[in-house]
């Protein structure tokens, strides 16, 4: 708490309004369009495999969040006072920290992914302002953001390194596939675990619903998945206007399905985890199966020319 308390003596508007857009780099929507970019348009493995890593991480976050049930540190310190900007995405229990946690995860994988020194060396800086920036707005304690950290190497690390060594698509499903167990292992504790009296009615809900959506998320990923391998195949190459038409269209569809379907599984299951896993596997599902299939119109004539010479 000391930290926070010195960080908050140099908080100015100006600052808190650029530190309060850098924490976006860890949020959920930005994982989900880095990963959906990175699928749609520039290497379809990378961007399963970043998908399934993110989604891991946030369930691993969500279960420790479940188990230790430590408050953020506006409750554990009543006279501190947090950046009011950033209540709203400081949802759930404190430790370890959500965003530095997916930061971590997002820019881990990209660095393994392209492997130079300066993209792993930028990588890691924009992880690190992630993590100062929650310390900054007030939302969480160093403990939360260096475990975060810590967490987000073994996720990428352990992930990366089972992924590499998955040699064909069944393996490679497998890998997947013991996610999506992790996760639904995952909420099931949240759900059944016994409460103490550490525990937040508000946080272990917000803990539930989070796990919710990835279980849905991450079967919705595993399906998009395994239908390319058998029968998609879509490419990501495209002229300049193809790309930025998969990319603004298909943004536009995962969010259009992500807040308008909401209302529809609320009024016909209620506001519950079941609700949430099953919207959040129509996203994936939508960005993974249904809009992928569009993609053959928008290659070009050299796309297709690469794809006949691949195949020969």
């Amino acid at each position: 708490m000391e930290l926070l308390k010195y960080l908050q003596q140099w908080r100015m508007p100006w600052l808190d309004a650029v530190v309060d857009a850098l924490t976006y780099l860890g949020d959920e929507v930005f994982f989900m369009l880095a990963g959906l970019l990175l699928l749609w348009c520039i290497n379809k493995k990378w961007g399963f495999r970043l998908l399934f890593i993110g989604m891991l991480g946030t369930s691993l976050n969500q279960l420790l969040k479940g188990i230790f049930c430590i408050p953020r540190p506006w409750i554990l310190d009543p006279n501190f006072q947090i950046v009011e900007s950033a209540r709203g995405g400081a949802t759930g229990y404190s430790f370890p920290s959500g965003h530095t946690h997916s930061a971590a995860n997002v820019f881990g994988t990209l660095a393994m992914m392209i492997r130079k020194k300066w993209v792993t060396a930028l990588c890691i800086l924009l992880v690190l302002v992630v993590g100062f920036s929650r310390m900054y707005l007030g939302v969480h304690t160093p403990l939360d953001v260096g475990v975060s950290l810590l967490l987000g190497l073994v996720t990428v690390c352990g992930m990366g390194l089972l992924f590499e060594r998955a040699k064909n698509d069944r393996n490679t499903l497998l890998v997947a596939a013991g996610a999506v167990v992790f996760t639904a292992l995952a909420l099931l504790y949240l759900l059944f675990a016994p409460k103490t009296e550490r525990n937040m009615a508000e946080f272990d809900a917000h803990g539930i619903e989070s796990m919710g959506k990835m279980l849905g998320a991450s079967i919705g990923v595993l399906l998009s998945w395994w239908v390319d391998m058998r029968y998609t195949h879509f490419e990501t190459k495209a002229p300049l206007w193809g790309q930025i038409v998969k990319v603004v269209v298909g943004a536009a569809l995962v969010l259009g399905v992500k807040s308008g379907m909401k209302p529809l599984f609320v009024q016909l299951l209620g506001d519950n985890a079941l609700a949430d896993g099953l919207r959040y596997f129509c996203i994936a599902a939508a960005g993974g199966v249904f809009w992928p299939m569009s993609f053959r119109f928008f290659a070009g004539r050299k796309s297709k020319m690469y794809d006949a010479e691949e195949q020969a």
